[in-house]
């Protein structure tokens, strides 16, 4: 395939080749729907093309094999950038870099978006209460270190499909601040609370909170996890199994 061809639409480059249907399952986390044809993918207005190799030079040079994934739009262009976010996201989740329009990218350097969590209807504020503070402007809130802002979700994300039947108004909770892992686990407890989908910020589902890491980030939290000495993760044990004492009854 000729690199002219692989620069017509977004593109995740990636070191390995993905297997398919690995490939599928995570292309279905933006689009449940998505469905093979041969060997490609079809998606909602879009069709991710089989992987194939590619020169170093589609990437600059950044990697030093690449397998190209690239995102075609079938028919009219997609809405609200849906084959730029579905490489995007492709290219966090598999490892690798995006190209569009000849810029490369790195997903996984972007540590100012964070994830959302989309729901049916837009939530008052006591609903919220129970787990965010409102801030005075009303549309604000925050959760400890994150801070979370309730604003209309422009478009409809396939990844949401199952929410439109009984929707009157699409929102989406947008978490900013904190660690990945801890911004993944209000997104979750948020969606489950509100009868949301907790959702990347490529719009791609997450289930546990540690779908916002990188591969190497969950690599590296692994390595670190597995270096800690018999004695660290003892003391560590014990100081979760601690309950502090009640407070004395008043008389």
């Amino acid at each position: 395939m000729a690199k002219r061809r692989l620069r017509t639409g977004p593109t995740a480059a990636l070191p390995a080749k993905p297997d398919l249907d690995e490939l599928l399952r995570v292309v279905r986390l933006a689009d449940p729907a998505a469905r093979r044809d041969g060997d490609d993918i079809v998606a909602t207005d879009v069709r991710v093309c089989a992987p194939v190799e590619a020169e170093g030079e589609l990437t600059g040079g950044e990697l030093e094999k690449v397998w190209a994934v690239r995102v075609a739009a079938e028919g009219p262009l997609p809405l609200d950038f849906f084959d730029r976010f579905l490489a995007e996201g492709l290219a966090f989740r598999l490892g690798g870099l995006a190209v569009c329009r000849g810029e490369v990218s790195d997903p996984a350097d972007d540590e100012e978006s964070g994830p959302a969590v989309i729901l049916p209807v837009r939530p008052t504020p006591e609903e919220l209460a129970p787990l965010l503070e409102q801030e005075e402007e009303g549309i604000a809130f925050t959760a400890g270190d994150i801070r979370a802002v309730v604003v209309p979700q422009k478009g409809r994300p396939p990844a949401v499909q199952e929410l439109l039947p009984f929707a009157t108004e699409l929102t989406a909770i947008e978490l900013r601040g904190g660690e990945p892992v801890k911004l993944g686990a209000l997104a979750l407890e948020l969606s489950e609370a509100l009868n949301g989908i907790a959702v990347d910020r490529w719009r791609f589902r997450i289930d546990t909170a540690e779908d916002l890491l990188s591969p190497a980030s969950a690599e590296e939290a692994e390595e670190a996890e597995e270096s800690k000495g018999p004695e660290e993760s003892k003391g560590a044990e014990e100081a979760e199994e601690v309950v502090p004492p009640a407070e004395p009854a008043s008389e």
